[in-house]
């Protein structure tokens, strides 16, 4: 018996979490900087008008970044009635759909919630899966609309890159923080300093939702489907695909790893601990679970 597809319970409290500890640390952030005399006022209204356009326009700056086009359903008929079929058994409006024109076999979801997602695929996962494979890629990325961890991540890592930013940049504009007298001179490196420190706790909570969400995405598309094997294969076949391609090519897409079901780039060079998403082998491990668990359903 297949279950109904929910919110994942696990993925809410860890978005709140997230995001409680993100606020608690910029207004720290806040106070650092009142406290050594900056005037943040102008930086407040820039991030707020920069917060503003992301949240808003964010699916149509990734679909647009990705080069993606939207097709209807007399482009591309099939993968509109899956993409349909399951928006229903997840209780979804249908996403609109767009296809990415490369050979780099991966699909993503964006949108700030279930009425503006999108969904996306490239002709290189179509080409390269099955139906029933393809059917669980598309489930894992519906997970993530009805999880709305898109719009938590979206607007958790633009203050990372708002921090990320700031510290970047921090003594070129050295002579808008601090001046030439040592309290001045202490207040600039201070500042820096917190900078640097909320950059990085911001860095490391956000990788640690973003591989959460990825588990609970898998989780959903297997609940959605009933066959976690169909995208333990996928995920196989995709990440297989992937590393036949150019590491010069893969560059391209770095940037949006976090939108992806497989990270563009993930070697064995990079420790878990500064990715996106969890290791193939984590992922496989979990499916095998479910796939066990699955059978006590029926």
């Amino acid at each position: 018996m297949r279950r109904q597809l929910g919110s994942d319970a696990g993925l809410t409290a860890r978005m709140f979490l997230t995001m409680f500890l993100l606020a608690a640390l910029y207004l720290f952030f806040l106070a650092v900087l009142w406290q050594a005399g900056v005037s943040y006022t102008g930086m407040i209204i820039f991030v707020g008008i920069m917060l503003a356009v992301q949240y808003y326009f964010s699916d149509r700056m990734v679909l647009w970044s990705m080069g993606a086009r939207e097709v209807s359903p007399r482009e591309a008929p099939e993968l509109h009635a899956l993409v349909e079929r399951l928006a229903a058994l997840a209780d979804l409006p249908k996403p609109r759909v767009a296809i990415v024109d490369t050979p780099m076999p991966n699909a993503f979801a964006t949108g700030r919630n279930p009425a503006n997602a999108v969904v996306a695929v490239t002709t290189g996962i179509l080409e390269r899966l099955d139906p029933p494979e393809l059917e669980a890629v598309l489930g894992h990325e519906l997970s993530h609309i009805k999880n709305r961890d898109m719009t938590v991540l979206t607007l958790a890592s633009f203050f990372a890159t708002v921090a990320s930013f700031i510290v970047q940049n921090f003594f070129y504009w050295g002579g808008a923080f601090g001046g030439r007298d040592r309290d001045e001179r202490n207040n600039t490196m201070l500042v820096y300093l917190v900078s640097l420190v909320v950059w990085l706790v911001s860095y490391f909570l956000i990788r640690a939702l973003s591989r959460y969400r990825e588990f609970a995405a898998d989780r959903g598309s297997a609940i959605l489907t009933g066959s976690p094997g169909q995208l333990a294969s996928a995920l196989v076949k995709i990440s297989s695909s992937m590393a036949r391609i150019p590491d010069r090519d893969l560059r391209q897409a770095e940037a949006f790893n976090a939108f992806f079901i497989i990270p563009a780039l993930n070697g064995n060079s990079i420790m878990e601990l500064f990715s996106t998403h969890p290791s193939l082998e984590r992922r496989l491990a979990y499916l095998r679970k479910l796939e066990r668990e699955m059978e006590d359903w029926r």
